[in-house]
């Protein structure tokens, strides 16, 4: 029978957390009560630091793909160009503390932060380099990109599971969200299961979109073959709780849970963890800080389920659509390394993380949460021939902070080039070590195998000049980091669609990082002669007064001399779109007559053509004047039969491959491109007061990503 106790661990229903485990008379999450409490007192010998024990929980945040060091944690900037890259380094809040120009929000609390800048796994391989910082333990003989769930070593989170799960939320002792970790072809590699433990060291795998509409976690529900425990006014709880479990008991599936089944009794036990994934719960001004994204949105709820009493929660940088079988998904930036950044990743992880680290700070729990923010390796010194950086274990970086945790310093370097350890040189089981003992379970713990064999947690030792209660120093200094730089992500695929944003055309020819509409040629807003090329107007469009648009024609400026428009010239505007991926894109723009209508009749439509175009760069200069290859083009229909200023729809669609297809067409970036040209035989003289252009509002494109195979092969 069930009893009442004062047991302190009482649930709020008023019944013990004990009377749960002993149902059945092994505990549904595994672990039998001895269990429990043997795991809680490991005797070990631990260095006297007073750091022992001092972190609650930790809060791992994955950013898959490997980041590279050169563009964040550990810049070089008397590097070789084809090193350093396009990004210069910035002075954080901590005197003599630089970091990338693409994380200026981070470089301001630069004071929490451990970086360290010497870890080695010496091995290039995402599943062998993954395995190795994920577990502790080095992935030994045959290289397999597959999980092995009979002799791959326990994931971190595990073992940590297994030594110390959490008394106030042991079904969520550990968690990994919001996705596998998936390679290409949703190869599912190793490093990220109990390994041979066993099923029940799991960890609760959420697989889910805490940015959707309807947000909800499968699992947090008993399945459907399990009738659920319904309250009844006239019985007491006690006895409805008895009699649900014995009728469960005699009926044939009682042996027959699968995990997420037994975990769920302790969900219906208590509902932390039920109100812990209800977002709705936090404020508005917490989820707009976290940003929309399934990125922010997964960060707010691991932080939500450290708060709710999880011991370990692991985030998992989130793949995006369409980037199956392309050269950039993630962090692996092989192609178009400064675009991903400044585009995407730095964006997301300047906002979302620094964020993260306030909240923590703000409730009280950054000083009891131990954060780690790390991938599988680095990136290549050297850009490669696409602009990207190929894979790099030999030296490495990533980032601590919070519970004994002394920031504001950095640990170890590399070497001038960011190509191997110099000073510090550490591998990925001294970060176990670190994590193990913070927890206060110790990096001399052991665990039984199978066969009854202790198993040693890790092999490594304590970072002891990173720990501590306060940051290395106390001076301050202004960050020089720019927030404009990087903006907070945005989804669109381009910007100022609408031409309402204050900024000018840029020139057409080589990119640079400058963003935006550009063209050729840009005819200035004070010109005083009648030239032939792309300009910003404004009005135009009586239902829209003051509504700005792009025109490409001629005479926005009557005045000066006849202007001779040779035979091909031709007004480009464009834009390279941000981020594209595999999979189909659809175009919608505006377009209408401008300046005159007989202009417009007898010059414009009857000399020149205009195309939409999307189109690929074929040279990192991304120079649509140097080399393109079309993908779609559509022609314009000119005749407007002299109505002004009355606009119409052209549309474009064009399906881009990936590798997977036998090609990769967005490899050195994908572009749009509106083209008037002059096509009728010999030149044309324009009179200075002849006027007329081709209006261009409200672009859109949508993009849908090829569809994902989305097995998990374990």
């Amino acid at each position: 029978m069930l009893s009442l106790t004062s047991d302190p661990s009482r649930l709020c229903q008023g019944f013990a957390r004990r009377e749960w485990l002993r149902v059945g008379g092994l505990s549904m999450l595994g672990l039998t009560l001895p269990q429990l409490l043997a795991a809680q007192s490991i005797p070990t010998a631990q260095p006297a630091d007073g750091m022992f024990g001092r972190a609650k929980n930790v809060l791992y945040v994955w950013l898959q793909g490997g980041p590279p060091q050169h563009e964040t944690w550990d810049p070089k900037p008397e590097a070789p160009a084809e090193i350093r890259g396009e990004f210069r380094p910035i002075q954080t809040n901590v005197p003599g503390m630089e970091i990338g120009e693409l994380l200026p929000r981070i470089a301001v609390r630069a004071d929490k932060l451990a970086i360290v800048r010497s870890l080695t796994t010496h091995n290039d391989l995402h599943d062998a380099s993954g395995y190795w910082v994920l577990t502790g333990y080095p992935y030994v003989g045959r290289q397999s990109r597959e999980i092995s769930p009979t002799t791959d070593w326990p994931w971190l989170g595990s073992v940590v599971k297994r030594l110390k799960p959490s008394e106030v939320l042991p079904a969520y002792s550990s968690v990994w969200l919001p996705d596998w970790m998936r390679l290409n072809d949703n190869v599912t590699p190793a490093g990220q299961t109990a390994g041979f433990l066993g099923h029940q060291w799991e960890p609760e795998r959420l697989v889910c979109d805490p940015s959707a509409p309807r947000f909800q976690v499968e699992g947090l529900a008993l399945p459907h073959e399990i009738p659920p425990l319904r309250l009844n006014n006239r019985q007491t709880l006690l006895s409805q709780i008895e009699e649900h479990f014995q009728s469960l008991e005699r009926g044939p599936r009682a042996f027959e849970y699968d995990r997420q089944t037994q975990q769920a009794f302790d969900v219906l036990a208590s509902g932390r963890a039920r109100r812990a994934f209800d977002l709705s719960l936090e404020p508005e001004r917490v989820r707009a800080a976290y940003g929309p994204t399934k990125w922010g949105r997964s960060l707010l709820l691991g932080r939500r389920l450290i708060e709710a009493g999880a011991r370990l929660v692991h985030v998992n940088w989130c793949r995006e659509p369409g980037d199956e079988a392309v050269n950039n998904p993630l962090w692996d930036t092989h192609a178009q390394n400064s675009d991903r950044l400044q585009d995407v990743l730095c964006p997301l992880f300047d906002v979302t993380f620094s964020t993260l680290l306030d909240d923590l700070d703000e409730r009280g729990l950054l000083s009891e949460t131990l954060v780690v923010v790390i991938g599988e390796f680095g990136r290549t010194p050297k850009i490669n021939s696409q602009g990207g950086r190929d894979h790099w274990g030999h030296v490495f970086s990533f980032a601590l902070a919070g519970a004994g945790i002394s920031g504001g310093q950095v640990y170890g370097s590399s070497d001038r080039h960011g190509a191997f350890p110099r000073d510090g040189r550490m591998e990925p089981q001294d970060l176990t070590a670190t994590i193990l003992h913070l927890l206060g379970i110790g990096h001399e713990a052991t665990f039984p195998d199978a066969t009854g064999r202790p198993m040693a947690a890790t092999l490594g030792t304590p970072i002891a000049p990173l720990l501590g209660l306060a940051p290395a120093t106390a001076e301050r200094v202004p960050s020089s980091g720019n927030l404009a730089l990087v903006p907070p992500f945005s989804y669109d695929l381009l910007l100022n669609t609408r031409f309402e944003d204050q900024v000018p055309l840029l020139e057409i020819g080589p990119a640079g990082r400058a963003k935006g509409w550009r063209g050729t040629p840009v005819v200035a807003s004070d010109s005083t002669t009648s030239a032939f090329g792309v300009q910003i107007l404004r009005g135009g469009e009586p239902q829209k007064p003051g509504n700005q648009f792009a025109a490409l024609g001629f005479g926005f400026h009557a005045g000066g001399s006849p202007i001779t428009v040779a035979n091909g010239s031709k007004a480009i505007l464009t834009q390279e779109l941000r981020n594209p991926r595999a999979g189909r894109f659809d175009v919608t723009l505006r377009v209408a007559a401008g300046g005159d209508a007989r202009a417009f009749r007898e010059l414009l439509a009857f000399h020149f053509t205009a195309s939409l175009v999307l189109f690929g760069y074929r040279e990192l200069t991304k120079n649509l004047l140097s080399g393109v290859r079309d993908f779609a083009k559509v022609r314009l229909d000119l005749d407007f039969d002299d109505r002004l200023n009355e606009y119409r729809e052209v549309t474009l669609s064009q399906r881009l491959r990936s590798q997977e297809d036998g090609a990769n067409e967005i490899e050195m970036g994908v572009g749009l491109a509106l083209i008037l040209e002059k096509s009728s035989p010999g030149d044309l003289v324009l009179a200075p007061e002849e006027r007329a252009w081709l209006c261009v509002d409200d672009v859109a494109i949508e993009f849908t990503a090829r569809p994902r195979n989305d097995d998990v092969r374990v």
